[in-house]
């Protein structure tokens, strides 16, 4: 069973159905905390539709939060969601500018999720 994540009728993410679930938890959490709306909408078939601009500013908000600090806890707590978000909105041709700092680590993880998301 599977948890596709679609742009426009294309499938960005084939994801696992828990591991789709969960993505789809841990952002909305996240955007509660930082005020923004996903831009994900759970399909009644199963799927999670994605508004691209709205997705969009929701990833540059939680950018945001990890670059603004250096706190490990915060980094730690959301960098698999952040590294999750940046591969679909490469996926969409979307992405957004990542800070110099942050770019070759943040690079090298995208590549690893990229591979494991399919």
């Amino acid at each position: 069973m599977s948890y596709p994540y679609e742009l426009g009728g294309e499938t960005l993410w084939e994801a696992g159905y828990h591991s789709g679930r969960l993505y789809a938890s841990l952002a909305r959490g996240a955007a509660e905390f930082v005020k923004l709306p996903t831009g994900l909408t759970p399909t009644p078939q199963g799927s999670c539709d994605i508004e691209l601009s709205t997705f969009r500013a929701f990833v540059q908000g939680l950018y945001t939060l990890y670059s603004s600090t250096s706190s490990l806890v915060i980094h730690g707590l959301a960098r698999g969601l952040l590294v999750t978000s940046l591969v679909l909105l490469e996926r969409a041709g979307a992405p957004i500018t990542l800070k110099p700092e942050h770019e070759e680590a943040l690079r090298e993880e995208k590549a690893a999720f990229a591979r494991s998301m399919g």
